[in-house]
């Protein structure tokens, strides 16, 4: 089995024993993003929309670290803080998803890290590999 650390400087560093995402076996696993700003290390303010669209640009930039992107993630799990702002989060998520979006878990009503308001993670496939792409991982 083979298993790839990703890590980039245009997310948040691991808050923790974690690594950003892994490529295995075709996939990336990214671990949950939080609507941390990347520059700073701190979590942004703003209301749910606002840390969603973070978060989204965190997933993003570990997406392509990796080698792939939004359009090729299978699986998303949601964390919300508070259930009541599933809607203003799905109007944000379906910005980043418009064709057919991946299959998803949302849970709520919990205390995520750092106080945020909503944590993602995601699996998404690698498209194939080609020799110029193997070179990041030489």
């Amino acid at each position: 089995m083979n298993r790839q650390p990703i890590h980039t400087d245009q997310a948040p560093a691991a808050v923790g024993p974690y690594s950003q995402g892994i490529i295995s076996n075709g996939f990336v696993f990214v671990s949950g993003q939080t609507p941390i700003d990347p520059s700073t290390g701190k979590l942004i303010d703003g209301d749910i929309a606002a840390q969603t669209e973070q978060v989204f640009k965190n997933l993003t930039a570990i997406l392509e670290a990796a080698g792939t992107s939004l359009a090729n993630v299978v699986k998303a799990t949601v964390f919300l803080h508070e259930m009541r702002n599933f809607s203003a989060m799905n109007a944000v998520y379906t910005k980043f998803f418009p064709g057919a979006p991946p299959a998803r878990s949302t849970i709520g009503n919990l205390d995520l890290p750092l106080g945020a308001q909503v944590e993602i993670e995601v699996i998404a496939l690698l498209p194939p590999i080609v020799p110029k792409q193997l070179e990041q991982f030489a």
